[in-house]
């Protein structure tokens, strides 16, 4: 097994006979909302090839692709980024997970779409939508008054928390996967801010995703693709967190190497 946290090259020397590789494959996590009322961001889109998994969006696996003796092999690790932004994509054996979408804030900017979308902010248009068979929507922001609470981002397994009441919303739950020999959740969704005045801002998702804040939105996990968490105005413009970088773990033949 080999576990890739930056881009290199998977460099196979022999193969054997009919040789196939599992894999995740995830992308950089979207950044939360900075400035005032932030999305949480949503999670990097999520590809396996594991039988009897899942890929995101609980769709089916990818075919697991072959590999033949005295091959290099692209591995592209997606970053998670940070200031209003989405992550970036990952890509490996001709696949490629898209980046996590950004949340949304007032004054900063839309919610966008990604692997997992961006949650909505208040005075801002909707949460973003995932992409198929990757990730989900984040979730809806909640009314434009009181503490303002943000949608979580969505994450890789679940559709992102609409933020209600005084709550902001959960970032949606990520994927598990045991390629490692024991189950680990990876892409969750970032958690959405509500403002410093009796609010309750909403927790990363399951699964690397960061949580929402009064302040400061939490950092995505590296290695998971979690979306940051949503910003906060309080005193000061704070912002978003950023999210967290991707990742590729690839399973092999023990004579692959």
């Amino acid at each position: 097994m080999h576990t890739f946290t930056s881009s290199g090259t998977f460099a196979v020397t022999t193969a054997g006979t009919d040789a196939e590789v599992e894999f995740v494959l995830i992308a950089g996590g979207g950044t939360g909302g900075n400035k005032k009322h932030g999305g949480g961001g949503g999670a990097g889109g999520y590809i396996s090839s594991v039988v009897g998994e899942e890929s995101g969006a609980n769709s089916t696996v990818v075919s697991k692709p072959s590999i033949s003796d005295s091959t290099n092999y692209t591995i592209t690790i997606g970053a998670g980024n940070s200031n209003m932004s989405n992550g970036s994509n990952s890509s490996a054996f001709g696949s490629t997970a898209i980046g996590g979408g950004r949340g949304a804030s007032d004054g900063g900017g839309a919610a966008t779409s990604g692997g997992s979308g961006g949650g909505g902010g208040a005075f801002e248009s909707g949460p973003g939508s995932g992409t198929a068979n990757q990730g989900n929507a984040g979730g809806a922001s909640g009314p434009t008054s009181g503490v303002y609470p943000a949608g979580g981002g969505g994450g890789a397994s679940a559709v992102g928390n609409a933020g209600s009441g005084s709550n902001g919303g959960n970032g949606g739950a990520g994927e598990p996967s045991s390629i490692t020999g024991s189950s680990v959740t990876r892409a969750g969704g970032g958690g959405g801010a509500t403002t410093p005045t009796g609010g309750t801002p909403g927790s990363g998702g399951a699964g690397g995703g960061g949580a929402g804040s009064e302040a400061n939105g939490t950092d995505g996990t590296d290695g998971t693709g979690g979306g940051g968490g949503g910003g906060e105005r309080n005193g000061s413009s704070p912002e978003g967190g950023d999210g967290g970088n991707g990742v590729c773990i690839i399973r092999y033949p023990l004579e692959a190497a």
